[in-house]
């Protein structure tokens, strides 16, 4: 292969290999020219892996059809990898940061600050698109960038105000590009393409599977500078990405609403918790206005 965000881009897609070994491997050999040349026995014992896996590690790095694809898609879309100087300095300070990522759309919108995280259940409540007009507008009226996960409920709410108010919008996927999910979201997945952002971890291939949305949550909250929660179910998935977001340091604001309402218990409890209440968009721009990430891009 010509390059190494190729090569990556090959290893990342190999079976039985983790982020975790990719990174040794990438210590190890930086240029990731010396891999292919290794046997599943060397591999074994560099990385400490199964036999068993670095047999299927080798067959893949050296099996035509992926070595095709991998080709194919590399030429197909934009893609960005964690060696390459324009990986979003955002994401490379987080942990366990995107080896690979395949976008669609404007990549200048991931390094255009300020930029918001806003989640929030898949079943809404009557008040939730009100709730987002009145917080968010003002926001993307101010040109912040909105990132979301294009699930079903608040994250589609929050990509389609981003379209109707012409403002900025990233929304990251748990699947490929070829297999959009929900179903539904074709539509909105193509005018943010056009539009926005799309980008994902997983190559253009691959199906949804269960542990890829909440493991791309650190994405959502790793671009942003804080994340703002709309609506919240008391055992939500939405926590998962909140807790992304406190651990990679970043703000984290609620929205309350009616105790009446089953919508509003997780944003609740996150109040209680420590995420500050928000009433207004200007809850947040005062904290950005403050803030060292606003500093940072005064001063570039």
């Amino acid at each position: 292969m010509n390059s190494c965000s190729q090569r990556l881009m090959h290893l990342h897609r190999c079976r039985g290999i983790t982020r975790k070994t990719i990174r040794h491997i990438l210590h190890d050999d930086p240029a990731l020219s010396h891999i292919y040349h290794l046997t599943a026995s060397d591999i074994k014992k560099r990385y400490n892996i199964p036999l068993e896996k670095s047999t299927t590690i080798v067959q893949d790095l050296h099996h035509d059809r992926l070595y095709n694809q991998v080709v194919r898609d590399f030429s197909h879309y934009k893609v960005i990898t964690i060696v390459d100087e324009n990986y979003p300095p955002m994401l490379k300070t987080i942990k366990d940061a995107p080896l690979v990522l395949y976008t669609i759309g404007n990549t200048s919108l991931l390094n255009s600050q300020p930029a918001l995280s806003v989640i929030g259940t898949r079943k809404p409540s009557k008040e939730a698109k009100g709730k987002l007009n009145h917080i968010v507008r003002p926001l993307l009226d101010d040109k912040w960038v909105i990132i979301s996960g294009m699930a079903r409920g608040i994250d589609s709410f929050s990509h389609q105000l981003s379209l109707h108010c012409k403002g900025k919008t990233i929304a990251v996927l748990g699947s490929g590009f070829d297999n959009i999910y929900p179903q539904e979201n074709v539509g909105l997945f193509q005018r943010i393409c056009e539009e926005g952002l799309v980008i994902s971890e997983y190559p253009p291939n691959c199906p949804p599977k269960p542990y890829y949305f909440p493991e791309r949550n650190r994405i959502i909250s790793g671009l942003s500078f804080g994340t703002l929660v709309i609506e919240a179910m008391e055992r939500s998935g939405t926590l998962i990405t909140v807790d992304q977001a406190l651990d990679q340091g970043k703000e984290v604001y609620a929205v309350p609403g009616s105790p009446l309402i089953q919508q509003t218990i997780g944003c609740h409890k996150m109040i209680q918790d420590g995420a500050k209440l928000v009433h207004h968009a200007n809850d947040i721009l005062e904290d950005w206005e403050n803030s060292p990430e606003k500093r940072m891009t005064t001063i570039t």
